[in-house]
């Protein structure tokens, strides 16, 4: 199983784009970037549940 996510589907104008087969490290790539790229280095439950509704599942 792969996890996707692309940024700017988060973050519109983003095109950053992350693949994982780990779910969690799929979001500590994703928590990187958005320290680096976006400056928040808080991911709040809000900003969390917003990133996984945006997480694609491909067998």
């Amino acid at each position: 199983m792969t996890f996707k996510l692309v940024c700017g589907d988060v973050m519109p104008g983003c095109s950053a784009r992350f693949e994982s087969n780990d779910r969690d490290q799929l979001m500590g790539q994703v928590a990187a970037h958005a320290a680096d790229a976006h400056g928040i280095s808080d991911i709040t439950p809000d900003v969390r549940a917003a990133i996984e509704g945006k997480i694609s599942v491909a067998a």
